[in-house]
């Protein structure tokens, strides 16, 4: 079942354990420590080092780059799909939702941006994906644009107090699939 886990870092265990989880992507900034979840095995996790910013030249802080989205998508295609991938960043509302719909796209191409995005803002009403991530990530994919009008159609996501989760199926077969089961 192709599914996306999206949440904050301190529910990366919980929702690991709770989904069957084995592989996770951490966009999480340089410096933040945290425990890699038991199931997710070391070799099946991705930390990408960086802040949620949305433009590069800001002193210390590391702006998402080129390299990051190439990580992403190339960890994204090595996932088998037979257990949920969990993607996380510290809220859950900016790096993580981003990296989920690149990771969807990279997986499955053919699909229409306007519905995925539409897809993620009904399961994740507060998502505001960062707008640096899926500029690069439209670029990487040869969206010609396409996904950055679609997230920016969708608008900013609703106020959080950041502990908000939600699974993105990863095609709308996928957002079927999970209703009838």
């Amino acid at each position: 079942m192709s599914r996306i886990i999206v949440c904050p870092l301190d529910k990366i265990a919980e929702l690991s354990v709770r989904h069957g989880a084995r592989e996770m992507v951490s966009l999480i900034a340089e410096k933040q420590d945290f425990h890699r979840p038991a199931v997710i095995a070391a070799a099946r996790h991705l930390k990408l080092k960086m802040n949620d910013i949305g433009f590069a030249g800001t002193g210390t802080l590391i702006a998402p780059s080129e390299a990051h989205v190439e990580q992403l998508i190339a960890f994204a295609k090595d996932w088998d799909q037979s257990a949920p991938l969990v993607v996380h960043c510290w809220m859950g509302v900016s790096r993580s939702p981003a990296a989920a719909v690149i990771a969807s796209l990279s997986l499955y191409p053919d699909q229409d941006e306007v519905e995925l995005a539409t897809r993620l803002r009904k399961v994740a009403p507060h998502a505001t994906p960062n707008t640096r991530l899926i500029e690069i990530g439209d670029r990487l994919l040869q969206r010609d644009g396409r996904l950055v009008q679609a997230i920016k159609r969708i608008g900013r996501g609703a106020e959080t107090d950041g502990r908000a989760s939600f699974v993105l199926p990863v095609t709308a077969q996928a957002e079927i699939e999970n209703r009838a089961s």
